[in-house]
């Protein structure tokens, strides 16, 4: 049996309980594929913040390190602003342990209803970098308060970061089908995109057999509406990934569904794993909250892990609850708890199990 050792971090709000969900599912694909899971929660949160003012210890990079993996749930709570949560916790983790790819799959499941018309199959992913360019700490405000104050915020895109982010997602994009999307804004942004535009046109030539294309953000971002269809990998820096991966979340059907891993693709580190969706506190401790998104998290950290077939057998599991029962939560149209999806994923799970 392998174990791993994986680092827990509820966090806030309905972070609480899809993370516990979550577990329940991958404690049973990990009993039928000889995989264990030695689960180490940790309260670090926005309420942790609250009480300590910090977002998690001092030693906090410290105590990860000594994890296989970080399976987090939702940050966020009243009165904590979210830049708070954001670089006290999630920023330093993803750049500590230099998970420098932030990888979200955007398809359209069985049984989920875009609100796109007449939509073909969507299946595509994008790699978002995950360390720097417009998320820098580059920058400051002077003058505060007076007539004459200035902000200044400095975007950092390094050779080093544009390349080991491309050089994954051309990868990707040839154990896929073979299609690679950049998004970039040359026109408009005068320094930063044409040096990303020439590092992926450089890789291109490194990877005669992946077709590339490339699409000022605007007009991405109208693509993924009009035609998702024609779209197999996407490569974007830090802000344009993080839009777009949200409105990807959209068009798949809903955001609580969807997934987010935070790669350190070397396994140097740590990786950290994810649903896209927030802590939702209007619906924290109904029981109403969706755990599609962290099972399908926790099934891309089965697949980082080596485990395609385990990983497989959770999302086989998914698309049947979604595509052959009527047990959905409230933002996918249903009435179901929590609690009983997540019973409908295990009957479902031991059916993929015996299945195969």
């Amino acid at each position: 049996m392998d174990t791993y050792r994986i680092a827990t971090i509820p966090g806030d709000g309905i972070g609480t309980e899809v993370v516990p969900a979550a577990q329940e599912v991958l404690e049973r694909v990990g009993a039928r594929f000889g995989i264990e899971l030695a689960w180490t929660e940790l309260e670090w949160s926005c309420e942790y913040y609250a009480r300590t003012g910090r977002m998690m210890p001092e030693d906090g990079i410290e105590t990860l390190g000594g994890f296989d993996q970080i399976f987090l749930g939702a940050v966020g709570y009243p009165g904590v602003p979210d830049h708070v949560s954001l670089w006290g916790l999630l920023i330093p983790i993803r750049r500590a342990f230099r998970q420098y790819v932030n990888l979200r799959p955007v398809t359209l499941l069985p049984g989920i209803s875009s609100p796109l018309r007449d939509v073909p199959a969507i299946d595509f992913v994008v790699v978002r970098e995950n360390n720097e360019g417009e998320y820098s700490e580059a920058g400051g405000r002077l003058y505060r308060g007076t007539a004459d104050e200035v902000a200044i915020q400095e975007s950092v895109f390094t050779r080093r970061g544009v390349e080991r982010v491309m050089r994954y997602a051309y990868d990707l994009a040839g154990s896929r089908r073979g299609r690679l999307a950049s998004a970039t804004k040359s026109n408009g942004i005068i320094h930063t995109m044409p040096f990303w535009d020439d590092v992926f046109r450089e890789l291109a030539a490194e990877h005669p057999g992946v077709e590339t294309s490339e699409y000022h953000i605007d007009a991405l971002s109208a693509l993924f509406v009009l035609d998702p269809g024609r779209f197999d990998v996407v490569v974007a820096s830090n802000l344009f990934g993080d839009i777009l991966t949200d409105l990807g979340a959209a068009i798949i059907g809903s955001i609580g569904i969807a997934p987010s891993a935070n790669l350190n693709p070397e396994g140097a580190f740590p990786s950290m794993f994810e649903p896209v969706h927030g802590s939702a506190p209007d619906i924290a401790g109904t029981g109403r909250a969706n755990p599609l998104g962290q099972v399908w998290a926790g099934a891309m950290m089965l697949d980082h892990l080596g485990h395609a077939d385990a990983a497989e057998a959770v999302m086989g599991a998914v698309s049947h609850v979604l595509a052959e029962t009527g047990v959905r939560t409230a933002d996918l149209g249903g009435t179901a708890s929590t609690r009983e999806v997540t019973a409908e994923l295990l009957t479902a799970l031991d059916r993929e199990v015996a299945a195969r």
